[in-house]
């Protein structure tokens, strides 16, 4: 398998909304619902990241 490119960053996790971000209004969606649908995309691009780091055997190394 060829090297990985040198900018293969580690994906980077989304910053969680401020506890005030939420208007209590009932929006759809609201702020933290988009966390965690951005959450959720996150892990799986950190988890293709990683399968793909261990297929070239350079492990976890956590460039950035």
């Amino acid at each position: 398998m060829p090297d990985l490119p040198r900018d293969d960053l580690r994906p980077v996790p989304p910053a969680p909304p401020d506890d005030d971000a939420c208007c209590h209004s009932g929006c759809n969606p609201c702020v933290f619902d988009m966390y965690a649908e951005e959450l959720e995309l996150y892990r799986e691009e950190l988890r293709v990241w990683e399968e793909r780091r261990k297929q070239d055997g350079k492990g976890d190394r956590r460039s950035r």
